[in-house]
């Protein structure tokens, strides 16, 4: 299996690149989260790789950081995401903004990827919420669900704790205009309604 790849950036042709290592090519594809911070042509470039075998293909994805390929790795697993909805996922939001949007089952935003209708939404968040658990445990915290030190997020896991539902928070969160509100002042105004 190969790992990881170090060499020099000889083709970027998205979503494909080439990696020159010891006189050896390496075909990969990759995200646009990690396409769009390639270096230079010519240039050193270091990726996590993941090794896909198949009957007609064996295809080498590339990946910017581990926390990538390990989210990229768990979405395979989850029934009717291949490889392609998983580099489309990936391309589209972070792995933070994904662990968040399971945790929030925020599918709005879900179906706004190419390739993620309703139904896909849905299953992603009821399959990812105890694999994206896992998938977090590797990630540095400031890439957790929930601890990126947002107001509006902090209300949200305060009132999660609470004993809300998240179909309930977000419907309290989504009229109340929370730009420059403390998370202290949004959870005050979300019970305020909630009482109402």
């Amino acid at each position: 299996m190969i790992g990881m790849l170090t060499g020099t950036l000889a083709l970027k042709q998205p979503p494909q690149i080439i990696v020159a290592c010891n006189g050896v090519g390496y075909e990969l594809e990759t995200p646009m989260s990690t396409f769009l911070d390639l270096p230079a042509l010519g240039k050193e470039v270091r990726l996590h790789t993941h090794l896909l075998v198949r009957e007609d293909a064996q295809i080498l994805y590339g990946f910017a950081s581990e926390h990538e390929k390990l989210l990229f790795r768990t979405l395979l697993k989850v029934s009717g995401v291949g490889a392609k909805l998983a580099l489309s996922i990936l391309s589209a939001m972070s792995v933070s903004d994904f662990a968040r949007c399971v945790q929030h089952e925020d599918t709005a935003r879900l179906i706004k990827i190419p390739g993620v209708g309703k139904k896909t939404a849905e299953r992603l968040i009821i399959e990812m919420r105890d694999r994206i658990e896992k998938a977090a445990e590797g990630l540095p915290a400031v890439t957790r669900p929930g601890a990126l030190g947002d107001a509006r997020t902090e209300a949200f896991d305060a009132l999660a704790s609470l004993g809300y539902k998240p179909a309930e928070i977000k419907r309290l969160l989504g009229s109340m205009d929370t730009k420059d509100m403390s998370s202290e002042d949004i959870i005050r105004q979300a019970l305020r309604q909630a009482a109402d």
